[in-house]
């Protein structure tokens, strides 16, 4: 079994250095990710924003291990994810990065109780032991009394939330967000993006958002810009949260 050590506090969360993805095309090597370099301090909330096509999901599944960059190196918490073999990274993943995905991807056969403490038995470790904390973070995503419902009980932003609980139960040093709006209406998308400023605010998690939504966007700490697979030179937006228009103007400015 791969033993992962534990993070350190003096390190970035995350770093990116010289990212690269190639994808062959026709026999000739294509850039999907070009060069993104960038890195997140704990408790930080960032959105990497791109149209469709940018390159967003090739990079979010690089900074998760998912994939390997062809060139340049991810750091979490200082560990390269792309030093070991998959087993290794597979480690990495389950002690470190929590997930939210656009489409839930809760089992529908379990709980919800069962589907946030589902990291938490993967990693061989007993819920009952973290049922206060646990409980803690229902309350704060709204969920506490729907602990005992199926996932087909509850509407798409109630199955957010507990997807945002699930990324949560383990305490990662990193959160990944992939579109977690996407398949919601507006209204229960607003309600996602606030939890998720809470989140950050209140247990100081660190968070990665990938959008196309400059709402979504403007809730960041920091907004970085991907076009082209590249990452927008002096067009970061820093200081947040933004006026939803100051997104927009960026955008504007930038062709994007």
């Amino acid at each position: 079994m791969t033993t992962v050590p534990p993070p350190s506090a003096t390190v970035p969360v995350l770093q990116a250095r010289g990212v690269f993805r190639f994808r062959t095309v026709d026999g000739k090597q294509h850039p999907v990710v070009r060069d993104v370099s960038f890195g997140l301090r704990p408790a930080e909330f960032v959105a990497v924003m791109g149209p469709s096509g940018s390159g967003k999901s090739t990079l979010l599944h690089m900074l998760a291990g998912l994939d390997k960059p062809s060139a340049g190196q991810i750091l979490l918490n200082g560990d390269d994810l792309a030093a070991g073999d998959e087993e290794h990274r597979a480690a990495i993943r389950r002690k470190r990065i929590g997930f939210i995905f656009q489409f839930f991807n809760l089992l529908p056969d379990l709980t919800v109780l069962e589907n946030v403490t589902l990291p938490l038995r993967i990693l061989g470790d007993n819920p009952r032991r973290h049922q206060a904390r646990i409980d803690s973070l229902l309350q704060l995503l709204g969920v506490q009394g729907l602990k005992d419902r199926l996932p087909q009980a509850l509407s798409g932003g109630e199955m957010q939330r507990v997807s945002i609980a699930r990324a949560l139960s383990t305490q990662p040093p990193l959160v990944l967000a992939d579109e977690p709006t996407g398949n919601l209406s507006s209204k229960a998308g607003e309600e996602v993006i606030a939890l998720l400023r809470q989140v950050v605010t209140r247990l100081s998690a660190t968070i990665l958002l990938v959008t196309h939504n400059p709402r979504d966007a403007a809730a960041a700490d920091r907004v970085l810009f991907l076009h082209d697979g590249a990452l927008r030179a002096n067009a970061e937006l820093t200081g947040g949260p933004f006026r939803v228009a100051d997104v927009f103007s960026r955008l504007q400015e930038l062709g994007i």
